[in-house]
């Protein structure tokens, strides 16, 4: 039986931010195509504000089901999009080289955009049921393994970015929830260091004047392959010695070893499925100058489109690089440059100040949920935001890698727009049926 939501309780505060942040974007989409004599580009603000009304209806129709609904088919809708994700990998739609849009002619989805939210709330539903027993090393990898299968077809569309956004999702929920800290920094942990494994080959090639050949052993499988079994035969032994002993300074011998051995593993996987042109979007994060007209190009003309804003900026519809198509994607990744640029540094905070007042209510509707399951999606959204906020603005500004990821609510694509509006629409709900005192 579906039960509607008793109307009256509408966190307007939160609604008010984020229709402001939508007619942001939608004005700086339209800048950014102003210049362009390309019919479909010049009409990607009209299309923003389409999907923007569906958007609004999506975000309605989730704020009104009782959330035990979402509950009760979380795992159905893990299915299904599990479903689209394998029929996108056999029949999508490349674009620049990714597979990621299923549909017929123009007329299509992202399934990976939605995976987001149907893994918060399949999260949400087995930590709610687990609640006091995640601090158990078996409870946790029960997590990982519901969020490695998505992130796994997604990484083979291949779409990094949209990847690595799941991975923070799943880690502050498990937290929340009650997850071992030290489960949670050995996991962080390896990954981390498998990014900086993965890499360190490309980094001794590109960056590295002369071979180093300490940077080379990482790039030879049947040496990291003996440090592998080194670290494991370190990790074994070790933690006999603690059992045998007690003492536990051993423990933490083990502990690290098997990070460096998970690292090791994770990065021979990783240095078979990253692209060349992933590597290198890693590789001129550090120095964008080893390819200034190819890989480089995305950071340093984004660098120069902030750089020129100034104060006030150039005006709206007055921006040099927006106006001459200087940045690549810049209606969708580069749409925060764009805005830089032409408001300055009053328009940076202003956007600041946005993003932050929906984070700090989003983190108000999830302290204050009637419920675990409730509080659990709060977390995951509110952490989604943020990390897609983060991620996005640091890359524009050069101090995180180019990863592809929208900023969310602001760049252009209707999936993005959608299951942002879907995780709102969450909020509200949740909000609706708290205690959260209006403002």
């Amino acid at each position: 039986m579906l039960t509607l939501q008793r109307p009256g309780r509408v966190d307007f505060p939160l609604l008010f931010v984020t229709v402001a942040l939508i007619a942001l974007g939608v004005l700086f989409i339209y800048s950014s195509n102003r210049a362009s004599t390309a019919s479909f580009r010049s009409a990607e603000h009209t299309r923003q504000i389409l999907w923007a009304v569906l958007g609004g209806a999506l975000m309605v129709f989730t704020a009104v089901f009782d959330m035990g609904l979402y509950k009760r088919y979380a795992f159905v809708a893990y299915g299904i999009i599990i479903l689209l994700l394998v029929l996108t990998l056999l029949f999508g739609r490349v674009v620049n080289g990714a597979r990621r849009w299923i549909g017929i002619g123009n007329l299509g989805i992202q399934p990976s955009e939605f995976v987001k939210i149907v893994l918060i709330l399949v999260l949400a539903k087995v930590m709610d049921s687990s609640f006091g027993s995640l601090h158990k090393l078996g409870r946790f990898m029960i997590l990982l393994a519901i969020a490695a299968v998505p992130a796994g077809l997604i990484l083979v569309q291949p779409d990094l970015g949209t990847a690595l956004a799941l991975i923070p999702v799943v880690f502050a929920m498990a937290l929340v929830a009650g997850a071992s800290l030290s489960h949670l920094m050995f996991f962080g942990l390896t990954g981390v260091l498998t990014i900086v494994i993965a890499v360190l080959p490309a980094v001794n090639q590109h960056l590295v004047d002369g071979n180093s050949a300490f940077l080379s052993v990482f790039g030879e499988p049947g040496l990291m392959f003996l440090m592998i079994l080194v670290f494991l035969g370190i990790t074994l032994l070790s933690w006999a010695a603690r059992s045998a002993t007690g003492r536990q300074w051993f423990r933490w011998i083990s502990y690290g070893s098997g990070v460096s051995a998970s690292s090791l593993m994770g990065a021979m996987i990783i240095q078979r499925a990253l692209r060349p042109f992933q590597v290198m979007r890693l590789i001129v994060f550090l120095n964008p100058e080893i390819d200034p007209r190819g890989a480089g190009w995305h950071t340093i003309q984004s660098l120069t489109a902030v750089g020129s804003g100034g104060l006030a900026g150039k005006g709206w519809l007055q921006g040099t690089q927006s106006q001459l198509q200087y940045l690549p994607q810049q209606s969708t990744d580069f749409i925060f440059s764009i805005l830089a640029e032409e408001l300055g540094f009053v328009g940076v905070l202003l956007v600041f100040a946005l993003y932050g007042f929906l984070l700090f209510r989003g983190l108000v509707i999830a302290m204050q949920a009637r419920d675990t399951f409730s509080g659990l999606v709060a977390t995951g959204v509110v952490t989604l935001f943020a990390f897609q906020f983060f991620v996005n603005v640091g890359m524009t500004i050069g101090i995180m890698p180019i990863t592809g990821i929208p900023l969310k609510l602001m760049s252009f694509g209707g999936s993005s727009l959608w299951s942002a509006m879907i995780g709102i629409g969450l909020l509200l709900n949740i909000a609706a049926r708290s205690k959260v005192r209006q403002l």
